[in-house]
């Protein structure tokens, strides 16, 4: 084999609880705004199909660029996830300069994480049949509802006829699917990919699912400190345009950062409680990968849930591989601010983690009711100046499966 190419981001685009669009995004967060309110959804008039709690819902979205360039009927019949993701994919390859580009029609993959598919369009389906008495449901529920729909509608939608597929790995599949888009490129597989994920889970079923596990706060995300209790939800999606090196230097493209590292490690633990050995081993992967020094300066963008366990395990982890070079570290949890985004997250959050890194500012971790000895990390509790060029960003999920991602300042 040759030599690995460089992978360097030109585009992001997202949309969550926090606004549409990285610049609406990124100027909530720097002010130290979250999107976190109360929040409730009823189903037709009764009184059981119907939920409420804190929550980070997305906005009304303007789909007017996007209708305006595929047509206004190009959107239609798709359920909330894949809105989401063409929403997010669309701002990624605008800023990037690929809409219509040669590169898009074979020598671009399509990466995209989800922890699960259209929950709107299934919960459709059963209110037909349980509460509407209908007896069908409409003709494109697999179509709509299925995990590969937001990766072939993004496909259709942009003309990318190269390998195109979604993945899922619970809270960790948007960070799985830009790292393995990285090795895709860096293996000469494709120039381009489309990389990222999100999730459509303010749903009936979904919410209950969650309340179940006993992992929903009612109050607010309260990540690292005391008097948590639990996580909230969000939704939205998140994407990034990353390409090889060369390709981008050949049309000029303006380089963001660079996609430096992958850390992947799984727990062979338990399908919900966390493993701080697993995700030990996901950092250093990552740094490894990425050749960073361990002691190096650098923003750690963490999973941050804000539920006991997971927490706690997660400070367990950054402190038995980073040791005293801790201290060299701003820690910043932002699902405070945006909720969680279960297979999204990890990519909102890496986009997040480059705008703090470009503007030189960690967002502050919000909500915070005081310090947890047993989460003891030097977290960003305020907007924080930052002096450093790297980012390490967490994902850590259910069934123990961690991604860790690595990106640079361009230099």
């Amino acid at each position: 084999m040759g030599e690995a190419r460089r992978v360097v981001v030109t585009g992001m685009g997202c949309v969550s609880g926090l606004g549409q669009g990285v610049e609406a995004t990124w100027a909530r967060l720097a002010r130290g705004e979250g999107a976190i309110a109360p929040f409730s959804r009823s189903y037709g008039e009764h009184p059981g199909l119907s939920f409420q709690g804190p929550a980070a819902a997305a906005p009304l979205l303007d789909l007017s660029a996007l209708e305006a360039r595929l047509g206004g009927r190009a959107l239609a019949n798709l359920d909330p996830l894949s809105v989401f993701a063409a929403t997010a994919a669309h701002e990624a390859l605008d800023r990037a300069g690929l809409l219509g580009h040669a590169s898009l029609d074979t020598r671009t993959a399509i990466l995209f994480g989800a922890g699960s598919g259209g929950n709107a369009t299934f919960e459709d389906g059963f209110s037909r049949i349980y509460d509407r008495k209908l007896g069908s449901v409409h003709p494109l529920t697999i179509p709509k509802s299925m995990l590969g729909a937001p990766a072939a509608q993004l496909s259709m939608l942009f003309g990318v006829r190269g390998l195109t597929f979604s993945l899922s790995s619970a809270c960790a599949s948007s960070a799985h699917a830009i790292g393995e888009g990285m090795h895709m490129i860096r293996a000469g597989r494709c120039d381009v990919a489309l990389v990222g994920g999100g999730e459509a889970c303010l749903t009936l079923g979904s919410w209950l699912g969650w309340a179940a596990l006993r992992t929903l706060a009612p109050d607010t995300c309260r990540p690292f400190s005391t008097g948590r209790k639990g996580l909230v939800l969000g939704e939205g999606a998140a994407m990034l345009v990353l390409e090889s090196e060369a390709h981008a230097q050949a049309r000029g493209a303006p380089v963001l950062a660079e996609m430096a590292g992958l850390g992947a490690a799984s727990d062979a633990h338990h399908l919900t409680a966390p493993h701080v050995d697993g995700a030990s081993a996901a950092i250093r992967a990552a740094h490894l990968d990425a050749g960073l020094a361990l002691e190096a300066p650098a923003l750690v963008s963490s999973h941050g849930t804000g539920t006991i366990l997971n927490d706690r395990t997660e400070a367990q982890a950054m402190r038995a591989v980073y040791g005293e070079a801790m201290a060299g570290k701003t820690v910043i949890a932002t699902k405070s601010a945006h909720g969680h985004l279960i297979g999204g997250g990890g990519a909102l959050e890496f986009i997040i983690g480059i705008s703090a890194l470009q503007h030189r500012l960690a967002p502050p971790v919000l909500n915070r009711l005081g310090p947890d000895p047993e989460c003891d990390l030097p977290l960003a509790l305020e907007p924080t100046p930052l002096d450093c060029e790297a980012l390490v960003s967490n994902s850590f999920a259910f069934g123990g499966l961690n991604a860790v991602l690595v990106a640079r300042l361009p230099g």
